[in-house]
């Protein structure tokens, strides 16, 4: 996993199917967020990532692009994969335990969220408002 960090930006690079890359990831964004938010809302905004991180190594065949941002209007989350289909919001059945919900937990917990596509895959990203923080 390369990884490039400033005071305020996260950027990694993410290798294909590297599981490890998912506390790896919740490391570095609880390091960019050490003096951002409170305690709580730093912990959402890690389960978020954790769970962006986890969708795109889990359900593509290639590595993923982990971005971070923290400005003035709050926190951007950002995570890159290079497969075209588009990630959808479900209610899991009863027999799938913990899984498929991490985009429900998205929707439900960031302040804003979407999927941006690109010539060659999508971003899947939220956003959580610092005046919230």
């Amino acid at each position: 996993m390369k990884s490039k960090a400033s005071a305020d930006r996260l950027r990694r690079t993410l290798g294909r199917a590297d599981l490890r890359a998912v506390p790896e990831s919740r490391r570095a964004l609880r390091e960019l967020l050490a003096h951002w938010g409170t305690p709580e809302r730093s912990a959402v905004a890690e389960l978020l990532t954790s769970e962006l991180v986890t969708n795109a190594l889990v359900h593509t065949d290639d590595g993923a692009v982990l971005t971070a941002v923290v400005g003035p209007s709050g926190l951007r989350v950002e995570v890159r994969d290079f497969v075209a289909r588009e990630p959808r919001p479900r209610a899991p059945g009863a027999d799938e335990g913990t899984n498929g919900r991490g985009l429900v937990l998205v929707q439900s917990l960031a302040d804003e969220w979407g999927v941006r596509k690109h010539d060659v895959g999508k971003s899947v990203w939220f956003q959580l408002e610092a005046e919230a923080a």
